[in-house]
């Protein structure tokens, strides 16, 4: 592992679409190389009442990526006197990101939520690429997390086994990356809006 590697930030961040909505969640350890910085660090945002993210990578980062993206979103509504989709969304963080690849904002990102269309996700890299999926994880849990998720991920997941099924990736991530840990954030995405949820990792 090279030096500048070391002391990357740890996460696992788990994003997963449902039958009626989107999950959304990350464990809480802030960490640079061996050195746990914070146990209450937040990786999730809510961008509008239906759309939200998830990111791994520099906190500073995630918050003002998360702080633009929403600033823009609220302007496409106010200009075309309607909401944003997720995709216009997604495509926002993703000029975002690109517009600054020669000096990328560190951060993975997932991001998630329900518009006329239905429940959709996307996971963007630190340049921009922009990938829909139906399941995603991101971080130095990932791999963990995605094994998981693999095995037992469904398509008519309820909400709620789709948040049982992020615990458990993360829960799974949690055991084997030492950079990720202390809780798991969630945002739960629905047609009634958002519900935020932290948990204690048992």
């Amino acid at each position: 592992m090279s030096e500048e590697m070391a002391f990357m930030p740890g996460a696992t961040t788990v994003g997963v679409v449902c039958k009626d909505g989107v999950v959304l969640a990350s464990e809480r350890r802030l960490s640079y190389g061996y050195f746990v910085m914070s146990k209450t660090a937040k990786k999730t945002f809510k961008i509008t009442d239906k759309i939200g993210t998830a990111c791994a990578g520099l906190i500073s980062d995630m918050q003002i990526l998360a702080r633009e993206v929403g600033a823009y979103v609220a302007l496409y509504s106010y200009e075309r006197e309607r909401s944003a989709s997720v995709k216009t969304a997604a495509k926002i963080m993703a000029n975002l990101l690109f517009e600054r690849r020669m000096f990328p904002l560190l951060t993975q990102t997932i991001i998630g939520g329900i518009d006329p269309e239905g429940p959709s996700l996307y996971v963007l890299d630190p340049i921009g690429s922009l990938i829909q999926d139906k399941y995603t994880s991101v971080g130095s849990g990932a791999e963990v997390a995605m094994g998981l998720l693999e095995a037992e991920y469904k398509d008519d997941l309820t909400p709620e086994e789709a948040k049982n099924l992020v615990t458990k990736a993360i829960k799974t991530a949690v055991a084997r990356d030492i950079g990720s840990g202390d809780g798991v954030d969630l945002l739960t995405i629905t047609k009634d809006g958002i519900k935020e949820e932290s948990l204690k990792l048992a």
